[in-house]
């Protein structure tokens, strides 16, 4: 059948082109802002959802949760409300790339130094919702999408914050309260323990589930062997998993990138690290990156740009592409432009010292 909202307005200034994408709750529509001269993305929540109280709260609260944050590395929303049938929707920026899933699907196994800078990055706009009092929840390699944004290559966008959980700090007066202990929702490869038990959240089960994120990028294998849902559900409640090192032959990692993963798997939320900056740090650390920990963790991406030409995350190596100063040359310019001033300034005296010697 014809997608009705193919050709639709929206709002007055988007014209939906194309679905683009279909989930559990809503489908993702391509579509055009002449005004702009650009292209966004609209969710729109399932019509067949719209007498549910519940999920059209959940939709609109995605919406309301996306819109405040900030980060650069989240995907941006410009605006949500209502169609004329009722169906909610909200306008995001549309992304161009390929999701964390399928690049491990095609590609196997991430070069460490690689795969750190990509979570890394998305650690830093979990830590801001997480000081916004917004809990993802359903984190996992489809939820990241890789672009190119601003000639930065590997750029990781967060999305989809459907599942998100809102604590009291973003509740709106009168707000609906859709979680509570004994429920269980989020994707089973990729749940906390405590998430799996149907206990509360917080920021600490979103550190878990970008902790399970990287191992999988690390060794193109989840750190337990499991067929159905819910084995993954038991594994993750009750067994440890199988060390980053020995899950598939022949791959080694260095000590400290292995034990940052395994403390992010750590079965008590107490004995992981307990924010996703902290996480950021010790893998930045960990694969030497931790020079340029400030500009990753906001977005920056490391400023390593890209040609016209979209590719695989650049080498460190002297390229064409890469128009930045390097992160250790930023840290020393300072004292660079100082020496030269002194310098400048004995050059001075010693002519001054032989003009007045001489005859």
């Amino acid at each position: 059948m014809t997608d009705p909202y193919i050709g639709k307005q929206v709002a007055g200034q988007f014209r939906i082109l194309e679905r683009i994408g279909s989930g559990g709750m809503g489908s993702v529509y391509k579509a055009e802002q002449p005004e702009m001269n650009r292209f966004v993305a609209i969710k729109i929540l399932h019509s067949k959802y719209l007498s549910r109280t519940d999920l059209v709260s959940r939709f609109r609260r995605e919406a309301r949760a996306m819109s405040h944050l900030s980060h650069p590395n989240t995907a941006r929303v410009f605006l949500h409300g209502q169609l004329e049938d009722g169906a909610c929707y909200f306008v995001m920026e549309y992304l161009e790339g390929r999701n964390l899933a399928q690049i491990v699907r095609e590609e196997g196994p991430m070069d460490p130094v690689r795969a750190v800078r990509l979570i890394a990055q998305a650690c830093g706009a979990l830590d801001e919702a997480h000081r916004m009092g917004i809990i993802h929840r359903d984190l996992k390699p489809e939820n990241i999408f890789i672009t190119v944004q601003g000639g930065i290559a590997d750029y990781p966008k967060v999305l989809d914050f459907g599942l998100a959980k809102v604590t009291e700090k973003q509740m709106r007066p009168g707000s609906m309260v859709l979680t509570r202990e004994g429920m269980v929702f989020g994707t089973p490869e990729f749940m906390s323990p405590e998430q799996a038990r149907g206990q509360q959240l917080d920021g600490r089960s979103d550190v878990y589930a970008l902790g399970v994120m990287l191992y999988e990028m690390l060794t193109g294998k989840l750190p337990f062997r499991a067929k159905q849902a819910i084995e993954f559900v038991q594994l993750h409640a009750q067994a440890a998993p199988i060390p980053l090192s020995q899950r598939v032959e022949g791959l080694t990692f260095p000590p400290a990138l292995e034990g940052a993963v395994m403390r992010a798997l750590e079965k008590r939320p107490d004995d992981r690290f307990q924010t996703a900056g902290a996480l950021a740090d010790a893998l930045l650390a960990a694969v030497g990156l931790d020079d340029v920990d400030a500009s990753l963790r906001s977005g920056a991406g490391g400023m390593v740009r890209v040609s016209d030409t979209p590719g695989p995350f650049p080498s460190d190596e002297p390229s064409r592409g890469m128009v930045s100063a390097a992160p250790w040359m930023q840290k020393r310019l300072p004292w660079i432009v100082l020496g030269l001033g002194v310098l400048l300034a004995l050059c001075g005296i010693g002519a001054l010292v032989f003009a007045l010697r001489a005859p």
